[in-house]
C-alpha cells in the first residue's frame, strides 16, 4: 500500500510493520524532514517508530500506537522548509551544512538530534591548516540545527588517520586504514580496546563503512585501493593525551579525539541524542568525514 492509499480508520504499529512498501513511503517523508535517518529500508522498528512520535509532536497531533489517516495525511502536506527550516549562516556550522548539503548528505534537523562530522586538516577557527601527516590537525564537530541555524555544540582536536607507527608496522597487510570521505550510519555505543587496560567507552564500528589502503606508505588516499567491510574496528574513540605534534600510537585508522576528557565531553553529549536516549540504546550514528580544502573549495 502507498502512503496516499492511507486507510481513513488508520493502521496499528504492528499492521504498518507487515506493510513494506507503506512503511518505506513513511521513512522516506520522515527522512525528508530530517527526522528519520537513511535508508529507508521499509522496516519500521523502534527508530522509525520513535521519529513518527517525534513528526506527530512538531504538528501538534497525538498518536499511540496507531497511526490515523490526518498524521498520514500531514506527512503527504509537510515540507521540511516548513516544519524545520534550516537556514546555515556563513560561521563554520553553516559552511559545514552547506557542505553537506551541496554533497547530499542527510541532515539531522529535529529537535535534540546531533550531526558527527570530522573535518580534515581544519583548525578549531575554520581555517585550512597543512594537513600534514602524523598531527592532531583535524577536527570532531558536534552539529545541532537550534532553532533554523547550524550551531557547534562540539569541538575537538582529532584525526581522521593513521601514525607513522602504523602507517609503517600496518595492521593489515594490504596497509594502513584511511577512511574514504562520505557520510557513514556505522557506529554504536560501546568500548574501544574492550580486552585490554585501555579500554573506554567510545562509538564503536558496526556496519560498512570505505577505507583506502596505504600499501605503499605514502600516507595519502590517491591511488590507494578501497577496502569495503563492516569488521575494521574503525572506532571513534580518545587519543590518551598525546601531544599535538605527534598521533604515536594512538590510531590506527580510527577517528579519534586527542585528549581523553575531550573524548569524554564528546561522549556524553553524543549520548543526549534522543534516537539513543529514548529510542534504542543500540542506536547507530552517523557520521560524516570530509576534506576541509574540498569544503573551502566549494563553499568558500
Amino acid at each position: 500500500m502507498k502512503l496516499a492509499d492511507f486507510p481513513t480508520d488508520g493502521l496499528s504499529f504492528k499492521d504498518l510493520a507487515l506493510d513494506k512498501d507503506c512503511s518505506r513511503d513513511i521513512q522516506i517523508r520522515l527522512r525528508d524532514l530530517g527526522i528519520l535517518d537513511p535508508p529507508a529500508d521499509g522496516d519500521f522498528g523502534p527508530q522509525s517508530q520513535f521519529a513518527l512520535h517525534t513528526f506527530a509532536k512538531l504538528v501538534n497531533q497525538t498518536i499511540d500506537q496507531t497511526v490515523t489517516k490526518s498524521l498520514a495525511q500531514a506527512l503527504i502536506d509537510t515540507s521540511s522548509a516548513s516544519l524545520l527550516p534550516l537556514e546555515p549562516a556563513n560561521d563554520l556550522a553553516g559552511r559545514v551544512i552547506k557542505y553537506m548539503q551541496a554533497k547530499d548528505y542527510w541532515i539531522a534537523r529535529a529537535p535534540g538530534y546531533l550531526n558527527i562530522v570530522y573535518v580534515e586538516g581544519m583548525n578549531a577557527d575554520g581555517a585550512l591548516n597543512d594537513d600534514a601527516p602524523n598531527k592532531w590537525n583535524d577536527l570532531r564537530l558536534v552539529i545541532q540545527i537550534k532553532g533554523k541555524k547550524p550551531t557547534i555544540v562540539g569541538s575537538w582536536d582529532a584525526t581522521t588517520e593513521p601514525g607513522f607507527h602504523f602507517v609503517f608496522n600496518p595492521m593489515n597487510p594490504g596497509g594502513a586504514a584511511r577512511i574514504a570521505f562520505g557520510q557513514y550510519k556505522a557506529w554504536s555505543v560501546g568500548f574501544h580496546n574492550a580486552s585490554k587496560p585501555s579500554k573506554h567507552e567510545a562509538l564503536v564500528q558496526v556496519d560498512v563503512i570505505t577505507v583506502h589502503r596505504d600499501f605503499n606508505k605514502d600516507m595519502k588516499r590517491t591511488g590507494d585501493k578501497t577496502d569495503v567491510g563492516s569488521a575494521f574496528a574503525v572506532n571513534q574513540h580518545q587519543g590518551f593525551n598525546m601531544p599535538p605534534g605527534n598521533i604515536g600510537k594512538s590510531s590506527a585508522g580510527c577517528l579519534v579525539g586527542r585528549t581523553n576528557a575531550g573524548h569524554q565531553e564528546f561522549m556524553k553529549l553524543v549520548k543526549t541524542d534522543p534516537r539513543y536516549k529514548e529510542a534504542s540504546r543500540r542506536y547507530k550514528f552517523m557520521t560524516a568525514v570530509i576534506a576541509g580544502d574540498d569544503l573551502v573549495k566549494t563553499i568558500g
